[in-house]
This record gives C-alpha cells, structure tokens and sequence, in this order.
C-alpha cells in the first residue's frame, strides 16, 4: 500500500536490515517465469544468502537455481508440485522442500501460490557427501521446548546431520515469551514473521515486528525477540551451520 509521506517501517543498517511490506518491489529472473519475485535478502546488503518472496500464478513453472546454489522453500500460500528425480509432490501451505546444490527440480503452481525462498552456495564438508533433497510439512513435525521452557517451542525443518550446512527452524513463542537471552554469535539469520509479532532487538535498537516482515541479522549482531499480542508469534528462521567460521 502506498504511504502518503513517505513512511515505512523498513530499516537497514550495515549489520542488520527490517523489511516490511510496505516497501515491496516485484521483479522477475529467467529461471522463475510469470513468477513475480520479492528479494528482501541478497548479498548487496552484506548477506551470504539470498531470500526472496515468489508469488506464482496457477500454472506458473519454476526452473532450478544456479549450479552449485542449494535452495529450500516454504509454501505460504495455494498449492504446488514439486518434481524432483522423477516424483512428483503435492505441497500446500506450510509445505517445504531442500533442494541440494545443482538437483535438477521443477516446481508448478497448481493454485496461485506464494512462496518464501532462500537460496545459498553449498559449502560442502571433505567427511560428508551432499545431501539429499528433503521434503516435508511443518505441520507433521513434533515441536520441542527450547532451553526446557514450554513457552517458547521449537521445530526443526531439516535433518541434523553434518552433510547439512544450513539450519532452518520455525520457533513459536506464547504471549509474553521471549528469548532467553541476547544472542551474538557467527552465524548469520533470515528470518519471515509467520504468525503474530512483538518486538525484536538488533545490534542497538527495537523494532515492532509483525507478520509478514522480514529480517536479515549479519553476523555478531546482538539480537533478542520478545512475543506481545494475545495470539503466539511464530516465525521461520535460517542460518549457516556445521561449517568451520573460516568456510560458512
């Protein structure tokens, strides 16, 4: 939606960005035709990732990413069908899928559908063969307290073995939850708002957070999230991981 003056709740800094809807911009790529694409994270701002919303019309194919480029995704919304080596899979909303680096894969909207993508270079481990394409629902996995505390629960989309170089985890916090403490590491995180919202620190500053936005915290940024509302807030969070700080 258009704001009158100018306003938006989007903010960049060089080690953390806030981008909210409101500040949108569709563009296209030849692997993703008739599929108008979003980026909110790249690496003209500094990530090592890429993240970007596709909205698909029904029929609309997308083609693989570039070689030696992993991809996951995450439907939001409508239906699609992923086809990798041979089998197809019917994906709805809250549907996800690993694609390892250079599957040939093809996904279609069977509905109009909206989908979160990151995509990222496969840094690959001497010990460990790459791994193979994962396909799955969040809705079917059991969710774990985080740290023991039964308010803030915890769901793992990828399977914890070291072929993996990336994590993706969607965390559910009830009202008033919050993190146990400010965050600084390594790693790097984008993160979606799915559900809810509440108030999120990074490096000096707080920021009001709701569904729909989006984060990209650089690493070391000090970074804690507290859950406000009378409904959960629950969001999808990635991050390089089982690789040496020299490699990831």
């Amino acid at each position: 939606m258009r704001q009158k003056f100018g306003e938006t709740r989007s903010r960049f800094s060089d080690n953390h960005a806030l981008i909210s809807g409101d500040s949108h911009e569709r563009t296209t790529l030849p692997n993703w035709p008739d599929t108008a694409l979003v980026f909110v994270i790249a690496p003209q701002m500094g990530a090592r990732f890429t993240e970007f919303f596709a909205h698909m019309p029904e029929g609309a194919k997308a083609l693989p990413p570039l070689g030696g480029i992993e991809r996951f995704f995450f439907v939001l919304d409508g239906t699609v069908e992923l086809t990798v080596a041979g089998t197809s899979h019917r994906m709805e909303a809250e549907g996800y899928a690993f694609l390892p680096a250079d599957t040939d894969h093809r996904i279609r909207a069977s509905t109009d559908a909206r989908l979160i993508v990151l995509e990222r270079p496969y840094v690959p481990l001497a010990s460990q063969t790459p791994p193979p394409p994962h396909i799955g629902n969040c809705k079917a996995l059991t969710a774990v307290p985080m740290k023991g505390d039964t308010a803030l629960m915890l769901k793992k989309l990828l399977p914890e073995t070291l072929a993996f170089d990336c994590e993706v985890n969607v965390m559910d916090f009830s009202p008033g939850a919050s993190l146990p403490y400010v965050e600084t590491h390594f790693m790097e995180h984008g993160l979606l708002f799915l559900n809810g919202g509440g108030i999120y620190r990074l490096d000096d500053r707080w920021y009001p957070v709701d569904e729909g936005d989006i984060i990209w915290m650089g690493p070391y940024c000090p970074q804690w999230f507290g859950a406000i509302g009378k409904t959960n807030a629950r969001y999808l969070i990635y991050k390089n991981w089982n690789r040496d700080p020299h490699t990831s």
